[in-house]
């Protein structure tokens, strides 16, 4: 993968699922790292599965979201698993 920008702002949407009730919608976030961070450990599974980020007009899915998410050069700390 290139090298990524985590500091791009980033649109986050989430997908639209009638079987799981949500109140998640489209939001706006300063950086690429808070959209991925919100999108992994906040919504819900079923909903980051037809997730989408859009960053500088380019979409990533769900599987690049967890790539990024997981990879080393991500910069946030992550939550700790239970």
């Amino acid at each position: 993968m290139q090298k990524f920008d985590y500091h791009a702002p980033a649109e986050l949407f989430p997908s639209r699922n009638r079987k799981v009730a949500s109140k998640v919608k489209y939001r706006r976030f300063e950086s690429a790292a808070d959209a991925i961070r919100f999108a992994m450990e906040e919504l819900p599974e079923p909903l980051l599965l037809g997730a989408c980020i859009e960053i500088n007009e380019h979409r990533l899915g769900h599987q690049e979201i967890r790539a990024l998410y997981a990879s080393e050069s991500y910069p946030l700390k992550k939550r700790q698993a239970a």
